[in-house]
């Protein structure tokens, strides 16, 4: 008898335990699924005709790179969120912010923007409580903190200035996506040791205080939001370079070198 109660409770045991890790399987493999299995959003007929026009980085390609940018612009795509807030987002903002996030990183191999699941489309300026009205509106893009964690907020009409407009140093995108790639190690301060050789680390730092000092002592032809502080000094930059490089290199060759170095691009100038 006592053999018999035994046998059932062992039994009862076995079948609670194989309940519970049938449980476990099923939620591991749920939560998997999620993680891995992303809506593949396919891009639009046009798009290397609207990147063309648009987007001079992707032009200067050979046609083995352009197919490698298709390809990871199809992936970011695929992975992050585009919401418009009252405003229309249309195909070319899609691919013009995909684009501002793939330029910085394209030479570096499966890159992903871990910190990023949605991008919020405004029409024009906003405030720092996201107001879209009144006239103290100086925001044209962030990087959200705190309860706007992994989500970057960008002005539509400042997107696309950034790349209609070749002539300049500006490309609000851009400069939003490197302060992402700042973030990656856990600090945004301008030292983006995620891809930075730590054997630069140091020299990085002075060259950005040196500069941002001659910069509110002398003026500069970097845009003087960059002296603000290290943060925006690296954004502002990063702008620089890859709108107008040759101009960075001409007028200022040692930030330039450090560039190449930061964003693995092997361009020696």
């Amino acid at each position: 008898m006592i053999n018999t109660v035994y046998l059932h409770l062992i039994m009862f045991t076995l079948w609670q335990i194989l309940i519970g890790l049938g449980l476990i399987l099923l939620i591991i493999l749920f939560v998997f699924r999620i993680g891995i299995v992303k809506e593949v959003v396919l891009l639009p007929e046009n798009y290397r005709e609207l990147l063309t026009s648009y987007v001079k980085f992707y032009r200067q390609l050979d046609e083995e790179s352009k197919e490698k940018f298709d390809k990871r612009v199809e992936h970011f795509l695929s992975a992050v969120k585009i919401t418009g807030v009252n405003a229309v987002v249309e195909d070319l903002d899609r691919l013009l912010i995909a684009s501002g996030a793939i330029i910085p990183v394209f030479t570096i191999p499966d890159w992903q923007y871990i910190n990023l699941h949605e991008v919020l489309v405004y029409p024009g300026a906003f405030n720092k409580d996201f107001d879209q009205v009144g006239s103290d509106r100086p925001i044209a893009g962030m990087v959200g903190n705190g309860p706007m964690q992994n989500v970057m907020i960008i002005t539509k009409w400042q997107l696309r200035q950034g790349f209609i407009n070749e002539q300049d140093t500006h490309n609000t995108a851009i400069h939003e996506f490197v302060h992402l790639i700042d973030k990656m190690d856990g600090t945004m301060d301008g030292v983006p040791e995620i891809i930075l050789e730590r054997k630069y680390v140091v020299q990085w730092k002075n060259m950005m205080d040196t500069t941002i000092q001659q910069m509110r002592t002398n003026g500069s032809d970097i845009d003087m939001y960059g002296a603000t502080n290290p943060t925006e000094f690296f954004a502002v930059i990063s702008e620089y370079f890859f709108e107008q490089p040759d101009l960075l290199n001409a007028n200022h060759p040692d930030l330039y070198a450090m560039l190449n170095r930061i964003y693995k691009t092997g361009n020696n100038g």
